[in-house]
């Protein structure tokens, strides 16, 4: 290992980008498989990549908001960071994939969603390793990242998700309730993560038990949620593309 320190301090990217993608790849194939009919390979490298790009192009918007509301712990800056990054990602995944015909089924939705909120993962992880990885601070690295690896990633999937199930909930009907859809998708899921970062800042063990229960609880109830959306039935009768 010593003859790869200096390496590694002189290009943290390398290994951060590695331990920060490899969580996000694993759940990829984990929803992935869940899928009846997979997705194209390019519509899936692209929903992926579309998600990292997300975050470098949210970071300057957040750097004004933070400059807009002078303070990073204010319920006004945590709400709207959490909307700028929903609105990222799902304006990347929508222009790539989600108004396309190939995304001809519910759950098709969730499954692009769930695809940018990992791309969004990985690069958010990247980031956030760069500067321990280069200190050498493996411990901290790995073990105590605050709640990064786990909490924030599953967070970032429930979010996007929420966002897929109103999607493919609303796939057959008319177009105006398609919308009305989307729009309490986009406010919950934006609850969802703003809620989530509001109980990040107050680091006690109770939170941190409350988190860790909540997000397991929202990944199990987002399966239950993914398995209705794959059995919804076609109303050809009200359902315009």
């Amino acid at each position: 290992m010593e003859p790869l320190l200096p390496l590694i301090q002189k290009y943290p990217f390398i290994l951060a980008f590695i331990l920060g993608t490899i969580p996000a790849l694993f759940w990829l194939w984990f929803w992935l498989k869940e899928d009846r009919h997979p997705e194209p390979h390019k519509l899936v490298t692209l929903s992926f990549l579309g998600g990292m790009a997300s975050v470098i192009l949210v970071l300057p918007v957040q750097h004004l908001i933070l400059d807009y509301t002078g303070d990073s712990e204010s319920l006004l800056f945590t709400v709207l960071c959490a909307t700028a990054e929903e609105l990222f990602k799902f304006g990347f995944v929508y222009f790539i994939a989600l108004n396309r015909a190939t995304n001809d089924e519910p759950e098709d939705n969730m499954i692009y969603l769930i695809i940018s909120a990992l791309g969004f993962v990985a690069m958010e992880n990247t980031l956030y390793l760069i500067e321990p990885i280069s200190k050498v601070n493996f411990f901290e690295t790995i073990i105590s990242g605050n709640l990064r690896f786990v909490g924030a990633s599953l967070l970032h999937i429930m979010a996007s998700a929420t966002i897929g199930v109103c999607m493919g909930l609303s796939m057959y009907k008319d177009r105006v309730t398609r919308y009305i859809y989307l729009l309490h998708g986009i406010m919950f899921a934006i609850v969802l993560h703003a809620s989530f970062n509001l109980f990040i800042m107050r680091k006690t063990d109770t939170n941190i038990f409350l988190i860790f229960g909540s997000v397991w609880i929202g990944i199990i109830a987002l399966l239950l949620l993914f398995e209705k959306v794959k059995h919804i039935i076609p109303n050809k009768l009200t359902y315009e593309r």
